[in-house]
């Protein structure tokens, strides 16, 4: 099982509160940090890129602002993430600083990952970030979010980074070892090394939060591994408490899997496909079908007519030159740039427009050829 972390070409890693923040005295626990960034080192030495999605903004900041134990008000959750976010990015920077990565702060909320436009930023956003050696470190904005701090934690916050970067493995750190079939301090209790799909039984094993800084609980990490699962990444649940937790993972440390029944690639176009209505229609001549067909992304030179309604990150059907759809994908231009461009070279996109976009009006991998034989 652990190959499928050993061969993960590109990782999400969730940290919760209560591994990376001491719950007496409010600080980072450092010696822990430095351990998983040393972890993350030998990740990337491996060649997977990695995303770190970090908890404890809130459990840091309140002992900087002097707020009692117990629980605390809407406001003063958002008042705490606000003082202990500066903290926390400097704990991760310098942590990560230590083993010769550069760090990222992006903070998002669930809906910037469900806002088509708002997605798209974030996402390029991020990929701009790993082609360039960074490590992002995530964390949900609080200051502004609601929902994330009354139910979700950051469990499922990881899981929509996780299909947004079409990464192949979701790692969430956590103060249990896994999931089990009841409560672990229950007689009978026992342990499920892997889940193949989320079923009624398996989501009736879940607890409730128990951990007075984390919010979380196995409930928020079983909607995480849906959402992971779905968008063709294994997800894990393992014990983060000891220090260099991947590493013992590696070693064969207990850790539950979630396997993922087909790759994030081919959920993706399985997505795209099946699972979103065209805004609109692009025409494309006999060179650019063919070069679609072996795999290729279409640029604008050979797109013949724009029809349609439609904004950058929507839906549109590819027609060929017969009339019949060849493929499906996600456009990179709003309708009224996409018919300036149209049949236009790359390099005379920004004199077009008045702008640099993507040289490609659709990315071969926002795109999916139909099967005509079907």
């Amino acid at each position: 099982m652990t190959a499928r972390l050993k061969s993960a070409r590109r990782v999400v890693i969730k940290v919760g509160s209560v591994l990376l923040v001491d719950q007496a005295s409010g600080a980072v626990k450092r010696d822990w940090l430095a351990s998983l960034a040393d972890d993350i080192a030998d990740l990337r030495k491996g060649g997977a890129d990695v995303l770190i999605v970090s908890s404890g903004a809130i459990a840091i900041g309140r002992r900087l602002l002097g707020l009692k134990s117990g629980a605390l008000k809407l406001e003063q959750k958002q008042a705490a993430a606000a003082a202990g976010q500066i903290s926390l990015a400097q704990a991760w920077s310098a942590a990560l600083g230590d083993e010769g990565m550069t760090t990222g702060q992006v903070l998002l909320t669930l809906t910037d990952t469900e806002v088509r436009r708002r997605y798209l930023n974030a996402r390029a956003t991020l990929n701009t970030l790993l082609r360039q050696g960074a490590v992002p470190v995530i964390n949900e904005n609080d200051t502004v979010a609601t929902s994330e701090i009354r139910y979700g934690d950051n469990d499922r916050l990881a899981a929509r980074v996780t299909s947004m970067m079409s990464a192949d493995c979701l790692v969430l750190l956590s103060d249990v070892d896994g999931l089990y079939t009841a409560a672990p301090d229950q007689p009978g209790a026992e342990f499920v090394a892997q889940v193949d799909q989320i079923t009624p039984d398996i989501v009736a094993m879940a607890g409730k939060p128990g951990s007075e800084i984390g919010s979380g609980g196995m409930i928020t990490k079983l909607e995480a591994a849906r959402i992971a699962m779905d968008a063709g990444a294994n997800m894990m649940i393992a014990p983060g408490a000891p220090l260099h937790p991947l590493r013992q993972v590696l070693k064969g440390g207990r850790c539950t899997w979630f396997a993922a029944a087909r790759s994030p690639a081919a959920a993706r176009k399985r997505w795209i496909a099946g699972s979103l209505v065209p805004g609109g229609k692009l025409h494309v001549d006999a060179g650019a079908q063919a070069a679609l067909g072996q795999g290729k992304s279409l640029l604008p030179a050979g797109v013949t007519g724009v029809e349609g309604q439609f904004m950058r990150g929507d839906t549109v059907s590819i027609i060929g030159p017969d009339g019949v759809e060849v493929a499906r994908g996600l456009i990179a231009y709003d309708c009224a740039d996409a018919a300036k461009i149209a049949g236009q070279h790359s390099r005379e996109i920004a004199a077009l427009i008045g702008f640099t976009g993507r040289n490609e009006m659709i990315h071969r991998d926002d795109l999916v050829v139909m099967d005509r034989n079907g």
